[in-house]
């Protein structure tokens, strides 16, 4: 415990180097009145074992549903046959064909009428801008979780707040869409909810409002700050490496006809999402440290592992195999993703959200990180920068 507290402002680093220096497992033992007694572990063996050849042994169980009660019965907190229910209907639903249709249009939407032109508007006026949309949540002893919730105060005051609006929120954008179902254009693709809605009888779950809205938090949990935090880590990361960022503008140029390189060009997503030198980019660093149950597998730790992946070379030609193509690593031995039975249901859809973003933003601009703003990890589960992504960005192409 007292190495902890030394070390918490660096914790990710402190692990991965206690990992290493364990053989990759240890038992961690905090207060006696805490409970935070937990295995934690890095070592590829374990966490198969956990995670995937032994998973009906290891549920999240009722603890971890009480520290994330706000997704309610979701996906994310279920176990067991609920689960297995619940996982097998949304993969059906994220591989029909209605849906691609509606992320890929999605996609191009976002990037187009959202993203770029907050990018020139910042490029225009000069600005220094955040690129990284920071949410942070602290992970509290349950104990101290409880003690709030009861005396109603501190961040669970406001927690309890921001959770009644967003059920109202949430509430209000259900009851559009049960009106709504009817007079949807399928040619434009059907979004998720609009599925959960429509396929309630073949589905076999009871998808009254409740269920539903605890499947969108569970959905925007999964897919909101994991990615932007992805691509904060990979746009940080291709600004101090020029080469791999030359390789990407020509891997890009490849889509592109001759006569119309070296001008602004925004990318399909179709034309982005099968190439593999971005691709390799963006598994260079982990996003999330993956947890189950009182077993911790250390994801972010694995990802930094030495005597795994030579933590720290910027080189991704080491992801691209003799054939060109990218390769494969067994997940639970680079678990970003997670691995095993829960593996994440929206892993291709995040990768194919982060090339039509990295694609826009390298090939049109250059990105000036300050100096001054130090990037580093945050406290966090998910992999946040502890100050933001502070940068100034300027046009590639005059």
């Amino acid at each position: 415990m007292p190495g902890l507290l030394l070390n918490v402002h660096r914790i990710h680093v402190w692990c991965t180097e206690l990992l290493e220096r364990l053989n990759g497992t240890f038992v961690f033992e905090g207060p006696w009145f805490s409970k935070m007694t937990m295995v934690l572990t890095s070592d590829p063996a374990n966490i198969r074992y956990i995670m995937s050849s032994n998973f009906k042994n290891f549920p999240k169980g009722p603890e971890f549903k009480k520290i994330f009660d706000i997704l309610g019965d979701g996906i994310f907190n279920s176990d067991m046959d609920l689960w297995e229910k619940q996982r097998t209907i949304a993969q059906g639903f994220i591989k029909h064909q209605l849906f691609h249709t509606y992320l890929l249009r999605t996609i191009r939407a976002k990037v187009e009428e959202g993203l770029v032109p907050v990018i020139e508007h910042a490029v225009e006026q000069g600005l220094v801008v955040n690129l990284e949309d920071i949410f942070q949540r602290h992970v509290r002893p349950a104990s101290f979780i409880k003690l709030q919730k009861w005396l109603n105060i501190g961040q669970e005051r406001k927690y309890n707040k921001a959770w009644a609006v967003l059920d109202d929120i949430i509430a209000t954008y259900i009851c559009q869409k049960r009106k709504q179902v009817n007079e949807l254009n399928h040619e434009d693709g059907v979004d998720l909810l609009t599925s959960y809605i429509t396929e309630e009888k073949s589905s076999g779950l009871k998808c009254d409002d409740k269920f539903l809205k605890d499947t969108i938090l569970n959905m925007m949990v999964a897919g909101r700050d994991t990615t932007s935090s992805a691509l904060t880590w990979f746009i940080w990361l291709v600004s101090m490496h020029p080469m791999v960022e030359n390789n990407i503008i020509q891997e890009l140029e490849s889509k592109i006809p001759a006569e119309k390189t070296k001008r602004r060009w925004l990318f399909k997503v179709e034309e982005v999402k099968d190439l593999v030198y971005i691709s390799t980019c963006s598994i260079v660093r982990g996003s999330k440290v993956v947890s189950t149950c009182s077993f911790q597998p250390q994801g972010t730790s694995q990802t930094r592992l030495a005597s795994e992946w030579a933590y720290g070379s910027s080189e991704p030609e080491r992801w691209i195999n003799e054939r060109g193509g990218i390769k494969h690593e067994p997940s639970y031995k680079f678990p970003c993703f997670g691995t095993g039975p829960r593996i994440c249901l929206g892993k291709e859809m995040a990768f194919v959200q982060m090339k039509a973003v990295v694609s826009a933003i390298v090939y049109n601009y250059r990105i000036h990180v300050l100096e001054e703003t130090p990037v580093v990890p945050a406290i966090s589960v998910i992999l946040h920068t502890k100050n933001g992504l502070m940068a100034k960005i300027s046009t590639r192409w005059d």
